[in-house]
């Protein structure tokens, strides 16, 4: 990884963990064991990719640091409450997230699908309260919200569910990932957009870049699914393969996906050329995602 782009992600990940700390201390002792299942699910690690995304977008044009705070977690919420979810028995059955027990083997199922439906929430009371406008206010629940239902991840998970066992075509797959993964991250680079303000004709720049980088985001994922390690992942390796669902080796070939996501990195980068902002780490961060290990 670049050396420039690791230490961007170091200083955020730090500054977004030490948030959500912040966040989990202040939900008081209601019932600690879901609030300690809460912790597992939101603080078990990860590349921190959408909160990233949030800081550097919104940074484009000098966006309130407490209001990216507060969408970056928002947006971190989502994606751990879904994480929670798609580890259940009745999703993907997954016993390992991070190289550690899921959310229901560390403590049980209700408990896990209750940690889910708590960030799920705590997600949108932090973008009301976060120091923005209320228009701003309202376009982020609107962002934040389609990219987290049936519109975007849950539809897409949906369509996962139903796909299993069945060959479906490249663009079936598209539309699958597109939904299910890509709508998060480009919920983060709207957020980001929407907190500084940036003006419509940038915002169709960077909503490009979001959808290559979210579908390269995946490829990438389908490709290490074959060629990495459990140990590597953080998960168990081969788990696409044992549930037999359609990827993008499985449809290309291992080379036809790599070549694929090369060329939806291209797309991304051609995307950050319309911006009039300085958006190097956009482009570093791109690089990263295509050739990423983990």
């Amino acid at each position: 990884m670049n050396q420039q782009l690791a230490s961007c992600i170091a200083d955020y990940q730090s500054r977004i963990n030490h948030h959500l700390e912040q966040i989990l201390a202040a939900q008081g002792a209601t019932e600690p064991q879901l609030l300690a299942a809460m912790r597992h699910g939101l603080l078990l690690g990860g590349k921190r990719i959408r909160p990233l995304l949030v800081y550097l977008v919104g940074q484009l044009n000098d966006a309130d640091s407490q209001a990216l705070d507060a969408a970056a977690a928002a947006v971190e919420c989502i994606h751990a409450y879904s994480l929670i979810h798609d580890d259940l028995p009745a999703m993907d059955d997954d016993d390992l997230r991070r190289g550690q027990p899921t959310c229901h083997k560390a403590f049980d199922e209700a408990t896990a699908i209750l940690a889910g439906d708590a960030l799920q929430s705590l997600a949108f009371s932090l973008i009301a309260d976060a120091p923005v406008s209320d228009q701003q206010k309202v376009m982020m629940l609107r962002v934040l919200s389609q990219a987290a239902g049936y519109q975007g991840m849950c539809g897409g998970q949906a369509i996962d569910i139903v796909s299993t066992n069945q060959k479906i075509s490249l663009q079936q797959l598209e539309q699958l990932h597109q939904h299910k993964t890509g709508a998060l991250i480009k919920a983060a680079i709207m957020l980001g957009a929407i907190c500084g303000n940036i003006a419509q004709p940038e915002q169709q720049a960077l909503s490009a870049y979001a959808d290559a980088l979210g579908l390269a985001f995946q490829v990438r994922d389908d490709i290490l699914d074959i060629i990495s390690d459990t140990d590597t992942l953080g998960k168990p390796q081969g788990s696409d393969q044992a549930l037999n669902k359609s990827t993008y080796p499985s449809l290309l070939g291992l080379q036809g996906a790599i070549d694929k996501a090369e060329s939806l990195g291209k797309e991304a980068l051609q995307a950050l050329e319309r911006l009039p902002y300085n958006s190097q780490m956009l482009a570093l961060l791109a690089d990263y995602v295509v050739h990423r290990n983990n």
